[in-house]
């Protein structure tokens, strides 16, 4: 009787794992960075030196934001899901969009109301955790919706919301620790969006959108437009785009039809399929 073979384990696709393992560095990176900045105020060194960092930490975010897109990309462009790819990439989407956040906002404002800034920046973290779990359980179910729809705003773009509301902040006022409505602005923003991750609100996945997507010449215009702005204003365009995005739910329910086909790159006779690769939330 021969011996069953053994388990040769999951398969790791190793494009959008890459990007994946950006996206981790990324997140990793941008905690150490806001580490820095409260031990280089602690020991004295220069307000800009301790600033930079919190600017470094900021950049980091919107990296892992960048990564987190392409591999979805990648993994689709595959043709191909994987469940290792999927759990990676949230354990990635934990530290980069839960944890790095967190603690940037704790560190510049947060940390002026003591106990309640720690429940704060829990409390989002934690929201973000459990939406992470509960995607990653409907998603392994099968539920072609999941791939397609958030029910909830996801979570790379509740961090991105914030790095770019705080970068755009730090434009208007370069000295972090003048900006006095910064903590009550950013507290509040946290809160808002640890509930918003839970709410019912539906949020396009845009993975309609791959190599053969077509859209007619002005609406190619516009989005180069808006690629051009970005890399120019790069202060203060992301926050328009995310908070964009984060309008966009409340004003779904109040779209026709085919105006959220049209934006969301969705085919009336893909409704029904499941599109899904690495899925994110």
């Amino acid at each position: 009787m021969s011996e069953p073979l053994p388990d040769p384990g999951p398969k790791i696709y190793l494009l959008p794992n890459l990007m994946t393992a950006g996206n981790l560095f990324c997140g990793f990176a941008a905690s150490l960075s806001i580490v820095e900045s409260a031990l280089m105020r602690e020991r004295g060194f220069p307000e800009s030196q301790a600033d930079s960092r919190i600017y470094l930490a900021i950049i980091l975010i919107l990296a892992s934001c960048i990564f987190d897109v392409l591999d979805g990309r990648l993994a689709r462009l595959g043709g191909a899901e994987s469940p290792f790819g999927r759990e990676f990439d949230s354990l990635a989407d934990v530290v980069s969009f839960g944890v790095a956040p967190a603690l940037m906002v704790h560190r510049i404002v947060l940390h002026q109301f003591t106990t309640m800034g720690w429940i704060i920046a829990s409390a989002y973290l934690l929201c973000g955790a459990l939406r992470l779990a509960r995607f990653n359980c409907i998603a392994a179910a099968g539920n072609a919706a999941a791939t397609k729809h958030f029910t909830g705003f996801p979570i790379p773009a509740a961090a991105g919301l914030i790095a770019s509301l705080t970068l755009f902040l730090l434009h208007l006022d370069d000295r972090i620790e003048k900006i006095w409505y910064l903590k009550w602005l950013l507290a509040g923003l946290m809160l808002f969006l640890a509930w918003m991750m839970f709410s019912k609100f539906q949020y396009p996945s845009f993975k309609g959108i791959g190599w053969r997507t077509k859209r007619s010449m002005p609406s190619f215009l516009a989005i180069l437009l808006v690629v051009i702005l970005t890399a120019v204003y790069y202060q203060w365009m992301p926050f328009v785009i995310f908070l964009s995005y984060l309008l966009y739910g409340f004003l779904r329910p109040f779209l026709s039809r085919k105006m959220k086909r049209d934006i969301e790159e969705e085919d009336e006779e893909d409704e029904g399929s499941d599109h899904s690769a690495q899925p994110h939330v």
